[in-house]
């Protein structure tokens, strides 16, 4: 297994990788960069009018409560849906260099980390506007961060590993992705699912880590430790299964491609 070591060794290699993701990602659009916040503020539009007007919901300031999930939620899914293809587009590289194929999992997960941490910045100044923040908790922000890190990481190791062996698991993704959102509380609060099935509901990963960012930035209060360590538990179990099925899957990774 690659080391953390070797990783770092590369971190300059994962830097130029991550700005030129960065700098790419809206280069011929008119509006460039600005379409980093009018992606996640359109879909907000949408999805309150859905859920605010058509199909009304109970909850206070449902624009907020959605925002403040939907965000994390466009990392996770972008950091799996895009993590499939991640090496399969750096083919070229992968048979012709020698260097971690960690490498470009990590990138590619760590790139849209920070297009989530800029569109945080609007999500900030909404709730700042809105209902107030409470400074004492946000640094608690922080590890729930560093959680969703872990977590996006590790299914994109396995789904970057995988698709170079079976091409269609990039389209399956798409679709699991997309099912996987309903099964998440984005669109709605765990109170509204059905008491005896909310327990599976918290085997899903992202259900602690949504909970997390809600009480946090929704309810201004400190996640429940129990919460907390559970969200922390199941990224790490996570990047190190990710981590370890990758790096047995890369070793072959010239002769597929």
């Amino acid at each position: 297994m690659n080391s953390l070591k070797e990783i770092y060794q590369y971190r300059e290699m994962i830097r130029m990788m991550v700005r030129r993701d960065l700098r790419g990602r809206y280069k011929a659009s008119f509006l460039g960069f600005l379409w980093t916040f009018i992606n996640p503020l359109l879909q907000l539009g949408v999805y309150t009018i859905v859920f605010s007007v058509i199909m009304r919901s109970n909850i206070e300031k449902y624009y907020l409560y959605l925002f403040i999930a939907l965000i994390p939620w466009m990392f996770f899914s972008s950091s799996v849906q895009g993590g499939a293809t991640c090496v399969l587009i750096q083919k070229d590289m992968v048979t012709k260099i020698r260097f971690p194929r960690q490498v470009l999992p990590i990138a590619h997960v760590t790139s849209c980390f920070i297009n989530m941490l800029l569109c945080f910045i609007v999500v900030l100044l909404v709730c700042l506007f809105s209902t107030g923040l409470n400074f004492v908790v946000l640094p608690m922000l922080i590890p729930v961060m560093i959680t969703e890190y872990l977590l996006s990481l590790g299914l994109c190791f396995l789904v970057a590993g995988a698709t170079v062996y079976f091409r269609d698991l990039e389209h399956i993704t798409g679709i699991l992705v997309m099912l996987w959102q309903f099964l998440t509380p984005v669109m709605y609060s765990v109170e509204m699912v059905p008491e005896e099935l909310r327990y599976f509901f918290m085997l899903n990963p992202m259900t602690p880590v949504i909970i997390c960012y809600r009480d946090i930035l929704y309810y201004k209060q400190v996640p429940q430790l129990q919460t907390l360590l559970v969200s922390f538990g199941l990224g790490l179990l996570f990047v190190v299964t990710g981590w370890f099925l990758f790096d047995r899957l890369q070793r072959h990774f010239a002769e597929e491609l």
